[in-house]
């Protein structure tokens, strides 16, 4: 007998957001920031330019751009430990992805040798914290490349699109977009999906976690994480004053 799927958290349509709000500018210090939420999922996200670059990298002229994610404390129901001498496997898997995903907004790092270091704070998690990281992210590094142009750092910004991320998953046969904990930890598939504005996948995480899934599964997830990313784009769009 197939299962009857519960009601989402909030009666929310299968293939609805959670509300979502990007505060730009939310670090008086930082280049560029932004607290992002997706429903009760809040993320601050700062980009810092600092001068130099790693030694791998010293010499050729060219830039880097880094990321790095952390959970604070009490960003859950019940308190965690910091992560203070040696960072987790989960938290390094995250972090190289926001990092992967932002440098999808650029060609290349011809921009000197100026490194941008993303920080991407959990202060309420809900759900969705490293696909929230992402599109915050984005913002940061964008405003942040602003910055270096203001000030004299660069002539250009070196950013040609922008990139956006959206959690989607099967729950009870059902496929939804943009898990919420109670979601998220009894889905029978959990995929997070990165896209840029010009429509390209950068990255697509999927997992059989408690079951299979075929390839109309899949297409139909796919298909929602696409319409997905592309209202989260014009959130990112209306927030940096982008028009089109």
């Amino acid at each position: 007998m197939a299962k009857t799927a519960e009601p989402r958290p909030n009666g929310r349509p299968e293939s609805s957001l959670r509300p979502v709000s990007i505060e730009r500018g939310a670090s008086s210090y930082a280049e560029g920031s932004c607290i992002i939420s997706f429903g009760n999922t809040r993320v601050l996200c700062t980009a810092s330019v600092e001068d130099g670059v790693p030694g791998w990298k010293k010499g050729k002229g060219e830039g880097w751009l880094t990321a790095e994610y952390a959970m604070l404390p009490r960003a859950t129901h019940t308190r965690s430990a910091r992560e203070r001498s040696q960072v987790g496997g989960r938290t390094q898997e995250i972090q190289r992805l926001i990092g992967r995903s932002v440098r999808a907004m650029i060609d290349d790092f011809k921009w000197g040798e100026f490194t941008l270091k993303v920080d991407c704070d959990v202060l309420q998690a809900d759900g969705g914290t490293r696909t929230a990281s992402i599109t915050g992210a984005c913002v940061a590094v964008h405003d942040a490349f602003d910055w270096m142009v203001k000030t004299g750092r660069i002539k250009q910004s070196p950013v040609k699109r922008r990139v956006a991320a959206v959690s989607v998953g099967v729950i009870d046969g059902s496929p939804r977009v943009d898990l919420e904990y109670t979601e998220d930890v009894r889905a029978e598939v959990d995929m997070n999906v990165v896209m840029s504005s010009a429509g390209q996948f950068v990255e697509v995480q999927g997992t059989g976690e408690h079951g299979t899934f075929d390839r109309a599964q899949l297409n139909i997830l796919l298909d929602q994480s696409v319409a997905a990313i592309a209202e989260l784009d014009a959130h990112q769009r209306r927030v940096l004053g982008i028009l089109g």
